[in-house]
């Protein structure tokens, strides 16, 4: 008995033994877990084993049953443990409706010996607890005192005015006011790691969403955000007809996510059967990477496509960390050695390689910009070595760290913007760095050189050159860049208006023009590997000659 006991406070095998839901061929089946909900599962409860309150974010494709384990899993802890309240709040009335039957589906299904009291159930609530209105003898057996509540999103007060245990809150991406709903939520659930808020959503474009979900991914705000792709799903596959032959953009799909071709012929049924043929509104339900989801349906300045899919690509730098040194009174670094740090500012994907030419683009905060960032390649093959992204306030550390991450590149050709503050270049020019852009400029009628200065100056005349240099670069050679923040930087650098490449609105581009600059300034360095001069043998005269200067 005291083992039955035990088993009944592990969510897996109460859910899989006891717990029913509706199968999409309407008949009623026991609730067995799939591989994205047992993924999810393990997360929850491995943050339960830390002594973590269990704050979770989910960014998924369409119809991988995330409602339906959080619902168990919640229904579970409701009705298993006293003065338990579970708030599930949906983005509209007739999914609140859905879920709430699904509690209820829940609880009429189980066992007689393992349902709890119950003093009502109305159309959105569930209340556990001794319906005896004498209040002596309720008093001796109160019952669980717990409850399950269903609420709209937007409705007056949801959650306000009580203490949570659990929150759902399903499909908010689709709340209006989400910011305001989720505080109020979130400020009625204690700090305690037997409370578990999960937020789950499909995409649905630009907005509050995705701004928690950025917040989570940069780990400002406590949540541990999750992404769960369509190929997760083992139902999304179809049988392979004889003799089809796939696109190259399939292949490279297949090659990116490793998907086998059933799940390459279900994506094919699926874009031509439920999409009206729309690849892009597939990338959009049934994402496989989380910057897939958020895809812009604005205008694009780069190929998004070959975007995604080098962001697949992509992996995490060799190296994290900064450079360390002394300094003398002019603020010059010396005595430099490399700090590791996995939340340093900059990045190596590729150490300095022998007699290897490189070049490194800066772009300076400024113009509603609050970051400095660099850029950093190989100029014999193009592609990126190395990038600063550096969000504090110090143009001096700045400068300091473009010097040192120059000098550990074979003193590579340094190109910093001077727009906004020509601060970090004169410290460069002051501290005598080696190899720094000089960009000339022309006297239009003689056609003659008329100045040489140093940095580098984005105009209207410059800036149109370099981001179509950039453009090329991208749709030629994705692979040059390897960062996937800078790539997804890229997928929201979109034409305005006016037509003017830029940011999208709220977001950055500082590592997009570093990239730009980087690759537009690269004719004044070498594109050829320096070849190490052989050391001369020297004579028996020269070394005795040499021996004789030593004494």
């Amino acid at each position: 008995m005291r083992k039955l006991i035990g088993k009944l406070r592990d969510g897996k095998f109460y859910m899989e033994h006891f717990l029913h839901i509706r199968a999409k061929d309407q008949r009623i089946v026991k609730l067995r877990l799939k591989p994205a909900q047992q993924r999810l599962y393990d997360i929850i409860q491995g943050e339960r084993a830390a002594g973590k309150p269990v704050r979770i974010i989910i960014l998924k494709a369409r119809q991988l049953g995330f409602s339906t384990v959080i619902e168990g899993l919640f229904f579970h802890d409701t009705v298993t443990r006293p003065l338990v309240e579970t708030l599930i709040i949906a983005h509209s009335s007739d999914s609140t409706t859905k879920l709430f039957r699904m509690n209820k589906l829940f609880f009429d299904m189980l066992p007689k010996n393992l349902r709890p009291m119950r003093k009502s159930s109305n159309a959105r609530e569930i209340v556990f607890e001794n319906p005896e209105k004498n209040a002596e003898r309720k008093a001796a057996n109160p019952g669980l005192r717990s409850a399950i509540r269903c609420v709209t999103a937007g409705s007056d007060g949801a959650g306000r005015g009580s203490t949570l245990t659990n929150v759902h809150a399903s499909e908010a991406a689709f709340w209006k006011g989400m910011k305001e709903t989720l505080d109020g939520l979130l400020s009625a659930v204690p700090d305690d790691p037997q409370t578990a808020v999960i937020i789950e959503s499909t995409p649905n474009g630009f907005n509050e969403f995705k701004d928690f979900w950025d917040d989570a991914m940069a780990g400002r705000n406590g949540f541990l955000p999750l992404f769960f792709p369509w190929y997760e799903e083992p139902n999304y596959r179809k049988p392979v007809v004889s003799g089809t032959e796939w696109t190259e953009e399939e292949r490279e799909l297949q090659k990116a996510y490793g998907l086998d071709e059933e799940q390459l012929a279900w994506r094919r049924w699926c874009i031509r059967n439920n999409l009206g043929g729309d690849a892009v509104k597939f990338r959009q339900e049934y994402p496989s990477c989380p910057e897939e989801a958020f895809l812009m349906s604005g205008n694009p300045f780069f190929d998004n496509e070959k975007i995604l899919l080098q962001i697949a690509r992509t992996q995490e730098p060799v190296r994290r960390g900064c450079f360390v040194y002394e300094t003398d009174a002019g603020g010059k670094p010396k005595n430099i050695r490399w700090e590791e740090g996995t939340r340093g500012e900059i990045s190596i994907f590729e150490e300095p390689q022998k007699g290897h030419p490189y070049v490194l683009g800066g772009d300076t905060a400024g113009d509603g910009s609050d970051r400095f960032t660099a850029h950093l390649i190989d100029n014999h093959s193009g592609v990126q070595a190395a990038e600063l992204l550096y969000d504090g306030r110090s143009e001096l550390w700045y400068a300091q760290q473009v010097y040192c991450l120059g000098l550990y590149y074979n003193t590579a050709l340094v190109g910093v913007e001077i727009n906004y503050s020509t601060y970090p270049e004169r410290k460069l020019e002051e501290w005598y760095y080696p190899k720094l852009y000089i960009r000339e400029k022309a006297d239009d009628a003689a056609r003659e050189l008329q100045s040489r200065k140093l940095g580098w100056d984005t105009n209207a005349g410059t800036r149109p050159r370099i981001i179509a240099n950039l453009h090329a670069v991208m749709r030629d050679t994705p692979e040059a860049v390897r960062s996937a923040v800078t790539l997804r930087e890229m997928l929201v650098f979109v034409r305005n208006k006016q037509m003017r490449p830029e940011a999208a609105p709220g977001e950055h581009d500082d590592l997009v023009m570093a990239a730009a600059i980087c690759h537009g300034i690269r004719e004044q360095q070498s594109v050829e590997i320096a070849e190490e001069k052989p050391q001369r043998k020297k004579t028996l005269r020269e070394q005795l000659e040499k021996n004789k200067r030593r004494r």
